[in-house]
């Protein structure tokens, strides 16, 4: 017991060197392993990072990098400026909010639904159908939406006015997008998103729920009382690694479905696509790296500020 004190001692007195030399040394196997993970982040994510600068620059291609022209914040500015900022950042935080808390929601309930399910063939069946759509890219679903909503006579419209309502023109009326990409989202993600939550519920002890059920709680009360406050941890976790991602739009989802179809920009635009659209019609490299850079630095303080939030509220369940 006191040598495996003075192992730990030694290991962590000296600081964060002094305890990677002390695995290299004794566990260099285990070391080699995270080799490949270490490199891959070395080389794809942290090696870019010196093309931050080129938010600063007027980047030129043919003078590269440290030969362009150093601009300051006027990149920055630009954007800042004008009539796209608000409308892009309102678009990405107010969609990416909806599909945080509806898909959360969505997949709680079909986590605690098919846990509920007594029946083992019924359940894997249930399981797999709700998952299955996670695996349908965006550019099908895309196609499939343009065939159900683009006409006038297309079977969506039809249904509307067989039950007395008037048809929609989806591709023409931006108001009916954010709706119409939230039940999409949930549709296509929250069955997937269910796996993490119904491993937590298998995962409990079942002597809770017998116990209450013995005391005689009802399903409903071993749900509301049980199975839903110990799904808290998970959920919050969850909820902080989504909130990072608040500033990144889907860009596959939304560039598949709408395009360049600039009668949607209003409520469907967002900082993913407006990028994409700066890079590709005006090559303007410096200016789309500043509005990524914005995204970024966002993202981190939104993350940050959450996380603190959390660990103030329920230390439990903060990420660090």
């Amino acid at each position: 017991m006191k040598s495996a004190t003075k192992q730990s001692k030694k290991k962590n007195g000296g600081g964060f060197l002094a305890g990677l030399g002390y695995d290299m040394k004794h566990n260099p196997y285990l070391c080699l392993l995270c080799l490949p993970a270490i490199l891959w982040f070395c080389v794809f994510a942290y090696s870019p990072l010196v093309y931050l600068l080129t938010a600063f620059k007027k980047y030129q291609p043919t003078q590269g990098l440290w030969g362009s022209e150093w601009v300051g914040l006027k990149n920055f500015q630009a954007f800042f400026g004008s009539d796209a900022f608000f409308r892009v950042t309102f678009n990405t935080i107010f969609l990416n909010a909806l599909f945080i808390v509806t898909s959360m929601a969505v997949s709680i309930f079909i986590a605690i639904a098919l846990s509920e399910v007594g029946n083992k063939m019924f359940k894997k069946v249930t399981q797999s159908v709700v998952i299955l759509p996670h695996f349908i890219s965006w550019t099908v679903i895309a196609l499939l939406c343009e065939a159900l909503l683009k006409t006038q006579n297309g079977f969506i419209n039809n249904l509307l006015t067989s039950i007395g309502l008037e048809k929609i023109n989806f591709y023409q009326d931006a108001s009916v997008w954010p709706a119409l990409l939230v039940f999409l989202r949930i549709w296509q993600g929250a069955g997937y998103g269910s796996i993490v939550y119904l491993a937590t519920i298998a995962g409990l002890d079942q002597e809770m729920f017998e116990a209450a059920r013995v005391d005689g709680a009802t399903r409903g009360q071993c749900i509301r009382y049980l199975t839903l406050p110990l799904l808290k941890t998970t959920a919050i976790m969850l909820f902080i690694m989504n909130i990072g991602k608040i500033f990144n739009g889907d860009f596959g989802m939304i560039y598949n479905l709408v395009g360049t179809n600039s009668m949607l920009y209003r409520t469907t635009d967002v900082i993913d696509t407006y990028v994409y659209r700066m890079l590709v019609e005006s090559t303007n490299i410096g200016q789309s790296a500043a509005v990524s850079f914005y995204q970024s630095v966002m993202g981190f303080i939104i993350v940050m500020a959450t996380n603190a939030l959390t660990k103030k509220l329920d230390p439990d369940s903060a990420l660090f």
